[in-house]
């Protein structure tokens, strides 16, 4: 019994150290900064680097895991407000720590009209403060970043919720545009 408590215990602990890590932003990306420069692969196996961007506003979103519920919805979201994005000068990329043949599948099923970057060693994530690592666990957090035609940080979104997001990017896309 006693065991059982003590077992107990260690996984209410584990479960909200993990929670505590997941919430806190790993390195902390301000308005104002330089976005942090990534090359990596997307859901066809090119190469898509920051400035393939350079010029346009660019909608940077990370997702915890390909097919789940609340990241399906969100990218469909993205997905269906995707002409009014566009209309505001800006595009949208997705990152999460999934593969290459993980995001082909997604995007296809969804048919995702923007690119979906695969960081499978969490780099670009950790470089975004957008990381949760359990050490034998790593996953995005829902986090965005909108990065202006210049590659500076225009507004940060943590602790996403993916039902509304797209049209609060719609609606800060044409504020900050308006300057």
């Amino acid at each position: 019994m006693l065991v059982k408590l003590i077992m107990y215990g260690l996984l209410l602990w584990l479960a909200v150290w993990g929670y505590r890590q997941y919430q806190q932003p790993s390195t902390r990306l301000n308005v104002g900064m330089k976005a942090p420069a990534f090359s990596l692969p997307d859901a066809q196996g090119n190469t898509r680097q920051l400035s393939d961007w350079q010029g346009h506003w660019l909608v940077i979103y990370f997702y915890p895991k390909d097919d789940t519920p609340g990241c399906t919805r969100e990218a469909c979201h993205f997905r269906d407000d995707i002409q009014q994005i566009h209309a505001l000068g800006a595009e949208v990329v997705g990152i999460s720590v999934d593969t290459v043949a993980s995001h082909a599948s997604f995007t296809s099923k969804h048919r995702l009209p923007f690119p979906l970057l695969a960081d499978t060693r969490g780099q670009v994530a950790q470089a975004y403060g957008a990381l949760f690592d359990l050490i034998v666990f790593q996953a995005a957090k829902r986090m965005t970043f909108i990065i202006d035609p210049q590659g500076m940080v225009a507004q940060t979104y943590s602790n996403v919720n993916p039902d509304g997001h797209s049209q609060a990017i719609i609606d800060d896309l044409k504020r900050l545009s308006a300057f």
